[in-house]
């Protein structure tokens, strides 16, 4: 171990970086937070994980500068049908294939090599981020003036110790740091076995479709999922009474893919058994130590919301560091980012699990009253995006606590390019001229000079002003002069991050 005059000391170190934590990182370098990531691997994981996300996931792409690097890994999806044993439509959970208020689409798929590729070659744009590989933390002692980190360099055996203000665990499920946190995990009660089969197809079969398929066959409910070039992915329940190793076997994966292709068709890339999960930790912060991404929830991949969940998290949490480490905000804000992300996060576990539900039981009944009903055609789903929990927002007005849109302004860019990760006031013109304080709040404005959906949005909502944070959400809103007035008032050390343009 290294003398102690000799300690690296960072903000932050983060443990593990996957998608969830190289988001993060990404962030942090834009704000200028000294930053460690420590990554057991040493190279990103090879074959295909996670395969879907969502628009508000691009968004925070495109706040990292990383959306256009991104694209051309991409296919956008048309959606999911859910069919039951005979092929009959139960459910159509089809995807508008036109950009979405956050100003991109609602569902991309992607091979997690390639986004990992992006992610953590944007690391290399911030002179303050720090990524090794191949260490292995195994120690973190944290104390009143911040935490020392314990890892092995697994290419030569050195062990190293650096300090760091915080620690957050991108680790995944079997995280280290949650262990250290001493957390428990809340059982939502959704624990099975499905075999999860990547293939590289050999030859064109449109007819396998671009939409995702749920086979809703209580016999042995199916997923298909077509992804980015050849590949294609099928998961399949595992029965009670098979062995997980030997549904692995090459003879019983093609045996379960003959009603679908064959091998003249396909060359299987990976056939493992997975257990979906649904668990939260109950407790996601302990002083320096955080949690996000898999450390801090599992879900059934129904959704596909798994890493999206992720990536929310990051870009909760990241401003919210900056702040705390600027000395702009108290260590108390930290505690908001459970309070809002973890009610969000449930809900969507709650309704994977619905929607498990109708994929591998007879009650399709209960599980189609996630879905509008439709006379004489399939129930529609519209899974409307959860209001964040108790924190920040401020009191129950109108939007308060939902995402806020993204506008094209009038020069033609991006609300977000122009703001940047920090906050912004909507505000129509008229209320902003009368607030002169407000030029002196530090804080970026924009208005219906700006782009004229925002004064449009204003009005449809009732509102004369809206303050966004970091991460896109509403804070708040002021119907009148009174309510402006509160939210100047909050725009305040605790709550204003300078911008990281």
């Amino acid at each position: 171990m290294q003398d102690k005059s000799t300690f690296e000391e960072f903000d932050v170190v983060i443990v593990g970086c996957g998608p969830v934590g190289a988001t993060l990182a990404n962030l942090l370098g834009l704000c200028g937070v000294r930053t460690l990531v420590l990554e057991r691997e040493a190279r990103s994981y090879h074959l295909p994980r996670a395969v879907h996300f969502d628009d508000e996931c691009m968004r925070v792409f495109q706040t990292i500068g990383l959306a256009d690097a991104i694209l051309p890994h991409v296919i956008l999806s048309p959606g999911m049908l859910f069919l039951d044993a005979d092929g009959k439509m139960l459910l159509d959970w089809s995807r508008p294939q036109t950009p979405t208020p956050m100003g991109w689409n609602l569902s991309y798929r992607f091979h997690q090599p390639d986004l990992e590729d992006v992610l953590i070659g944007g690391l290399g744009r911030f002179p303050g981020v720090v990524l090794r590989n191949r260490c292995d933390v195994f120690a973190l002692d944290q104390d009143d003036h911040g935490v020392r980190v314990r890892y092995e360099d697994l290419s030569n055996g050195q062990l190293t110790e650096v300090r760091a203000a915080y620690v957050i665990g991108c680790d995944g499920a079997r995280s280290l740091v949650r262990r250290f946190i001493g957390s428990g995990m809340d059982d939502l009660g959704f624990h099975e076995r499905w075999l999860v089969i990547d293939v590289q197809l050999k030859r064109a079969r449109d007819d396998l479709g671009d939409y995702s398929l749920q086979h809703c066959d209580p016999r042995r409910p199916a997923t298909y999922v077509r992804g980015t070039g050849k590949r294609r992915r099928w998961e399949i329940t595992v029965l009670p009474d098979e062995d997980s190793h030997d549904v692995t076997q090459p003879a019983k994966v093609w045996d379960l893919l003959s009603r679908w292709i064959t091998p003249d068709d396909a060359e299987i890339e990976r056939a493992a058994v997975y257990t979906f999960h649904s668990v939260i930790a109950r407790q996601w912060r302990n002083g320096r130590l955080l949690l996000a991404g898999d450390s801090a929830h599992q879900t059934p991949p129904f959704l596909g919301q798994g890493m999206c969940a992720g990536i929310r998290d990051a870009a909760n949490l990241a401003w919210k560091l900056d702040a705390v480490v600027r000395g702009n905000a108290t260590r108390e804000l930290l505690d908001t980012y459970q309070s809002e992300r973890l009610p969000h996060v449930r809900q969507f576990i709650e309704l994977a699990i619905r929607l498990g539900g109708v994929i591998n039981t007879k009650a399709i009944e209960a599980g189609l009253a996630a879905g509008e009903a439709r006379e004489n055609a399939p129930v529609k789903l519209e899974v409307k995006k959860p209001l964040l929990g108790p924190g920040l927002t401020i009191g129950n007005q109108p939007l308060a606590g939902d995402l806020a849109p993204q506008f094209e302004l009038r020069n033609g860019s991006r609300s977000d390019d122009r703001v940047g990760y920090s906050h912004v006031l909507l505000v129509t013109a008229a209320a902003l001229s009368s607030r002169p304080a407000l030029a002196q709040a530090g804080i970026e404005t924009l208005t219906g000079d700006d782009a004229e959906a925002i004064g449009d949005w204003l009005h449809k909502h009732g509102i004369t002003a809206a303050l966004v944070r970091p991460d896109r959400y509403v804070q708040g809103t002021a119907r009148n002069d009174a309510e402006l007035d509160q939210l100047v008032a909050a725009i305040t050390p605790l709550t204003h991050v300078p911008s990281a343009a």
